[in-house]
């Protein structure tokens, strides 16, 4: 698989962000990782109101990924689940319960990384 620019990580970045709101994920936030000491460049992070939304989440998410032909490294499969994460090795999508997102918190452990705001229009 071909490395992709930083123009096309980013614009797969806003293509998740647009599927998860189109989804009705909840206070979707990206942080831009390329700073920190993680190999990533973008942490996505929702929440999603029940299980079978979570789901629903990832699916769109690992669809996205699969149609723009973007390497999937690993992604929860099985469900009961609060916190699933989609990794596609340069962008991860971390998708929340609301209990889940407020216990671990990654805006938080995360501070120092900068909040990216997608125009969604």
């Amino acid at each position: 698989m071909k490395i992709k620019s930083e123009e096309e990580i980013f614009d797969l970045v806003k293509e998740l962000v647009k599927v998860l709101d189109e989804k009705d994920g909840i206070n979707i936030k990206v942080l831009d990782m390329r700073n920190s000491p993680l190999l990533i460049d973008y942490f996505i992070i929702a929440t999603g109101n029940s299980e079978t939304h979570i789901n629903a989440l990832r699916d769109s998410v690992v669809e996205k990924f699969k149609e723009k032909n973007h390497e999937l490294l690993y992604y929860d499969k099985d469900k009961g689940y609060e916190w699933l994460i989609v990794d596609g090795g340069s962008i991860v999508v971390h998708i929340f319960t609301e209990k889940a997102r407020e216990f671990y918190d990654l805006e938080n452990l995360w501070i120092n990384a900068e909040r990216v705001n997608i125009d969604l229009k």
